[in-house]
């Protein structure tokens, strides 16, 4: 199956599906209420860096995980958050993860965005290139575990700048 995958940014038709899967991953309604609300926030949203992986580029081809890159900052610098993350529970662990989040940083670059910042688990991310946020003097105004508090920057050319992460007001944070 994984030589048929695609990744290519959410229609209008994959919305109720993302919602479906988000919930299944986390298993609860919350990270499911961020991405709709993200969704609805025009100076979050920002168009083609919602992606989805699907199993093939036919129109109706199920949905097997979703990304969302939404418009934050670093201090006064733009940036752009990354989460939620979502996989069909029983694909988890099986590379559509990495496939949409490698997909969703690819296509970031592509539209000249610099830097990523993240709250996620300390082992999956730094795959991508993620590394811990504080060593930049990037900081987070809630509690959260060091390692988890996590950035990247797009471009060599462009290192971190340090600052308070500021993120989308659906995160709540």
């Amino acid at each position: 199956m994984g030589n048929t995958w695609i990744t290519r940014a959410e229609t209008r038709a994959d919305i109720p599906v993302i919602r479906e899967i988000t919930l299944a991953a986390f298993g609860r309604e919350h990270e499911a209420d961020i991405v709709d609300k993200l969704r609805a926030d025009e100076t979050a949203w920002i168009e083609g860096l919602s992606l989805v992986v699907a199993e093939s580029a036919a129109d109706g081809a199920a949905v097997l995980g979703h990304v969302l890159l939404t418009r934050g900052a670093i201090g006064d610098t733009p940036a752009l958050c990354l989460g939620p993350v979502s996989v069909r529970p029983e694909l988890q662990r099986g590379g559509v993860g990495s496939a949409v989040v490698r997909a969703a940083l690819a296509a970031a670059a592509a539209r000249g965005e610099r830097y990523v910042v993240l709250v996620g688990h300390p082992e999956y991310y730094p795959r991508f290139g993620f590394t811990r946020a504080s060593a930049y003097g990037i900081r987070l105004s809630v509690e959260a575990p060091d390692e988890a508090v996590m950035a990247l920057a797009l471009d060599e050319a462009h290192p971190l700048p340090g600052g308070m992460i500021r993120w989308p007001a659906a995160f709540g944070i």
